[in-house]
């Protein structure tokens, strides 16, 4: 189908008259009420059977910055449209449906994505068969087969197209108290009630600190300037973070150091791969591979044996919906922390998978899991990055604390930090997921010394904040005690406050090459034996593969 051409004055004149109409203020006339039927009506065809999250352009001759998406009207029924336009310098990709730079989109000869064959899932009267549901071809399948990840089950590819967490004929059940109890099950109906029904001034307001990449020289000054052998939570013991670890430039020495001192080590895949399409659209193999082949790498190069390693972040935050998770439960990863929630008033807790998620699917591509998985989700409530919170006009959240774009001196980092941590100890004390790409405080000179500052300052002034890992977060929500209770509380004791030397002194510096990396040598620091290849997803021990002949 192609789009009818629209200018942005039109769109802009269509919202107006839209909020004109619905307000019965003006009317100026039979001409003007037909035209303005006419352009709605246009509106209207643009929009028909088309997701409300999905961009599109209205010409392909005008500037590829600019693309709409139609909005629900709340006023008078029907649609309006929103218009985006992109940064100089960056064009609208209608695939990732994300400004990008110019060189890398190649679409603007296109008004819209493809349009695909949907299933006929509402009907007046049965179509199929009881426990079958229709293709979009008519043809009538095993409504299992639906939204599985294995496209062609229906000959039109309908099959995998209506899989959102409301459309997915397979969906989770939306949340059960009554069956969802904890240890095993956590459920709200909008996510924002405390675990035990403790009251909110007893829990303790727990914060995580998460890194996400490689793990090296580039950074360890900053861990060491963070994680002082001095911070010490309420309970006795040193604070700990969580580090989810990407493969290549990675120091295992170190690795190995963060886990001896009780931080926890989680997977962030092997290739890190810069392809937003493979994260979000990832096989299930695709998933195993960087996943639980980073896993092993990292258990084997930093010597970790004790099976700690069972959390995962996807990276770019591109969740990879239900084959992501199939993945996980498979391969017996407890959590995942890649889902963001959208800024709110009240902020979301931590919860699992079995039962509907409590928010809308927020953030990079949509594809969030539709189906039940046993596996905890912690999500990433959006920061509040406004200056100034009391007057400024409200702004869309940042997920990673790194991604806060207006973030540029050490005064604004400093307010991000402490107006986002009462947000959260002055409403529902959910846990704060403060997330960090390393690189971006190492760029910006004076940052780090920032957030140690605010560390110590909430160490020594509040008795009930806790600086914790993603694991011990879960620990407690599956055993909930109030504030007096976690001095003696099993579960946070484990490497409680570590000392000593690192295991080894002077890693090998292992120079490695594979066939999967033509033309490159890397070099591998490990305190275990240097292995035959350079560990990648086809060869994650290093120890080479063979090709039938």
């Amino acid at each position: 189908m192609m789009c009818p051409r629209l200018s942005l004055f039109h769109i802009i004149a269509i919202i107006s008259i839209s909020i004109v109409k619905a307000q019965n203020i003006l009317d100026f006339g039979a001409d003007d009420r037909a035209e303005q039927d006419r352009l709605q009506g246009t509106i209207e065809e643009l929009c028909k059977n088309r997701p409300l999250s999905e961009y599109f352009r209205l010409s392909t001759e005008s500037n590829c910055r600019d693309a709409v998406r139609c909005v629900g009207n709340d006023f008078a029924g029907g649609h309006t449209l929103a218009a985006v336009r992109c940064p100089t310098g960056l064009l609208f990709d209608l695939d990732g449906q994300t400004c990008d730079w110019a060189t890398k989109v190649d679409n603007c000869d296109r008004l819209t994505k493809p349009r695909l064959a949907r299933p006929n899932f509402k009907t007046d009267e049965p179509v199929c068969p009881e426990g079958l549901l229709q293709c979009g071809d008519g043809a009538c399948i095993d409504k299992l087969l639906f939204c599985d990840g294995n496209e062609g089950d229906c000959e039109d590819g309908s099959d995998e197209v209506a899989c959102t967490i409301d459309e997915d004929p397979n969906a989770a059940p939306k949340c059960d108290r009554s069956q969802c109890v904890l240890p095993d099950c956590f459920c709200s109906a909008d996510g924002t009630q405390v675990p035990g029904d403790l009251e909110v001034g007893q829990v303790p307001q727990m914060v995580t600190l998460t890194f996400n990449g490689a793990v090296n020289s580039d950074n360890i000054p900053i861990f060491q300037e963070i994680f002082k052998e001095d911070f010490i939570n309420p309970n006795g013991c040193s604070i700990k973070g969580t580090f989810f670890v990407s493969h290549k430039y990675t120091n295992y020495s170190a690795v190995q150091d963060l886990h001896r001192r009780g931080h926890e080590i989680g997977a962030f895949s092997i290739t890190r791969k810069d392809d937003p399409q493979y994260w979000t659209k990832g096989t299930y193999d695709d998933w195993l591979a960087e996943m639980a082949g980073a896993r092993l790498i990292i258990e084997r190069f930093s010597n970790i044996t004790d099976g700690s390693v069972i959390g995962m972040r996807a990276p770019y935050l591109r969740v990879g919906g239900n084959q992501q998770f199939l993945m996980m439960n498979d391969q017996f990863f407890i959590y995942d922390s890649s889902i963001a929630a959208p800024l709110s008033r009240v902020p979301i807790w931590p919860y699992t998978l079995l039962y509907r998620m409590p928010h809308r699917c927020h953030g990079n591509a949509h594809n969030c899991p539709s189906r039940s998985h046993p596996i905890w989700e912690l999500p990433i409530n959006e920061l509040d990055r406004r200056d100034d919170p009391n007057y400024d006009e409200r702004l869309s959240g940042c997920t990673l604390v790194s991604s806060c774009s207006n973030i540029y001196d050490k005064q604004q980092f400093r307010t991000l930090l402490e107006h986002n941590f009462n947000r959260h100890y002055g409403s529902n004390r959910a846990p704060l997921t403060l997330s960090f790409d390393a690189a971006w405080l190492e760029i910006n000179k004076g940052f780090t010394r920032v957030l140690s500052d605010w560390i110590r300052e909430k160490l020594t002034s509040q008795s009930d904040v806790y600086f914790v890992t993603e694991l011990q977060v879960i620990q407690w929500m599956q055993n909930p005690v109030d504030i007096n209770s976690l001095r003696d509380y099993a579960e946070w004791k484990d490497k409680c406050d570590v000392k000593g030397q690192a295991f080894c002194s002077l890693p090998n510096p292992c120079p490695l090459t594979t066939r999967e990396l033509p033309g490159e040598t890397l070099r591998l620091h490990t305190c275990m034996e240097c292995p035959n290849n350079y560990p990648w997803l086809l060869d994650p021990t290093g120890d080479g593969f063979s090709f039938k002949k």
